[in-house]
């Protein structure tokens, strides 16, 4: 694995490359975490899809994100785009949606590791973290941990009409539902500390059950058995929305507190 470098702006898009930005790499690099706007955009309420789900597959095959109006949760499973709507339920999502935040990448796995009796998401992050930990904290992580649940517990939101609220102002009419015993796979990203003002430090995860018929945003965990594949990345790709209406957003502000409820609260 090479080391991290610097940052190029090129074209309105942010590189962070272990090498010289090259303007003509193919969109289908398998090293890169390609990330659509940032997570605090979204989190100011700038929900207006700037992608097309069509483009974003070229650009990855395993994620999460979300759509158009902050309509649904976003599950990016071997290549395949899922939506969990304010119920709940997964439907393929349509190549033609567009997307205003998005992570994905082709996932390629670099190390594994087997999960037994892990009692909530505290204790499965602890696990993930010492993973990073062993195989370096600086770099990003993609991770699918499939297997068997005794309950997972997510949410979703049904979107929201112009003029959009704050992400946490959205979020409070966000559904939250429980199943016990069930298969599936959690879909999560890693970002190291440096992302702090591009996205958020740590693990967010979204799930999609073996099925295709729930998932969500991960609020809680129990599991029984699975196992976690890691996808470690070290370059870092970001499209930001060519909209006028994007360069009216005041990045001038701390969004750690927002962030913080939106991406780890339930609101029961």
């Amino acid at each position: 694995m090479k080391k991290f470098l610097g940052a190029t702006f090129l074209a309105g898009t942010l590189l962070f490359n272990t090498a010289a930005v090259d303007a003509a790499a193919p969109k289908n690099d398998r090293e890169t975490i390609y990330q659509v706007a940032l997570l605090q955009s979204l989190t100011m309420g700038y929900f207006d899809g700037s992608i097309t789900v069509k483009d974003l597959k070229t650009f990855g095959d395993t994620g999460i994100g979300t759509f158009d109006g902050l309509d649904g949760e976003m599950i990016v499973l071997d290549g395949v785009v899922y939506r969990a709507n304010q119920q709940c339920k997964i439907n393929v999502v349509a190549d033609k949606v567009t997307v205003p935040f998005s992570n994905v990448t082709f996932f390629d796995k670099d190390f594994s590791v087997n999960l037994s009796n892990v009692d909530d998401k505290a204790a499965l992050e602890k696990i993930l973290d010492a993973q990073v930990d062993k195989h370096g904290r600086n770099s990003f992580y993609m991770v699918k941990i499939s297997g068997d649940f005794n309950s997972i517990h997510v949410r979703s939101e049904s979107g929201a009409s112009k003029p959009y609220p704050t992400l946490v102002e959205a979020l409070k009419t966000q559904n939250e539902v429980t199943r016990e015993n069930i298969r599936g796979t959690i879909v999560g990203l890693y970002c190291p500390e440096f992302m702090s003002s591009l996205n958020t430090p740590g693990w967010h995860f979204h799930f999609v059950s073996d099925d295709k018929k729930f998932g969500g945003h991960v609020l809680g965990a129990n599991i029984n058995h699975a196992e976690a594949q890691f996808d470690k990345t070290e370059t870092f790709r970001m499209n930001l929305p060519k909209m006028n209406n994007f360069n009216d957003l005041n990045f001038n502000k701390d969004l750690s507190e927002e962030i913080r409820i939106a991406e780890k609260d339930s609101q029961r």
